[in-house]
């Protein structure tokens, strides 16, 4: 009895190690919006890391969050690193690209509560007087985001802050324009 219920066992972990290698390697993650002003305003907000707190979803979820800003004053070499609650958790943002007005690229590193890299575009388009912004996040994944991507997609999982994101970018760039 004992040898049939290991048997079962190590067959349902067979099942499960192979349902989680059978996930996607890589994963990618992308919001649009469009913001009723200048190109270069709302370049502005995405390229200087000192900005990130007027819009960024994460910004209040840790009142205490302890947040650094090295390199560059913004632009490429420009880092921002953080370690809050496990709402935030730790990592570390690079400007790794800036074409003026138009692109911003940046390797965004997960530390805790798990390690991941991935790799951040935002896309900055005059569309008229308004501003289309593309936001996308695609990465790599390992073993451990495949498992869990058996239970919530990382669409599901960042997605719905990347609207929110966008939602409120687009508040502080509408209010500083009128």
């Amino acid at each position: 009895m004992v040898k049939k219920i290991l048997l079962i066992l190590l067959g349902i972990v067979v099942l499960l190690v192979g349902a989680i290698l059978a996930q996607p390697s890589s994963y990618k993650v992308v919001r649009t919006t469009t913001i009723n002003a200048p190109q270069a305003e709302v370049y502005a907000l995405i390229n200087d890391f000192h900005q990130w707190d007027k819009w960024s979803p994460w910004a209040k979820l840790d009142p205490n969050m302890k947040t650094t800003y090295t390199g560059t004053e913004k632009g490429p070499g420009a880092v921002y690193y953080w370690i809050g609650n496990s709402d935030v958790g730790e990592g570390r943002m690079t400007i790794t690209e800036s074409v003026p007005s138009d692109r911003v690229v940046i390797n965004l590193e997960f530390l805790k509560p798990f390690e991941s890299n991935s790799i951040t575009t935002f896309l900055v388009v005059p569309e008229g007087q308004a501003t289309k912004v593309t936001w996308q996040m695609a990465g790599e994944s390992n073993f451990m985001s495949k498992a869990m991507t058996l239970f919530v997609s990382m669409d599901k999982l960042v997605g719905g802050d990347f609207d929110k994101g966008l939602t409120q970018m687009k508040a502080a760039a509408e209010s500083s324009h009128k």
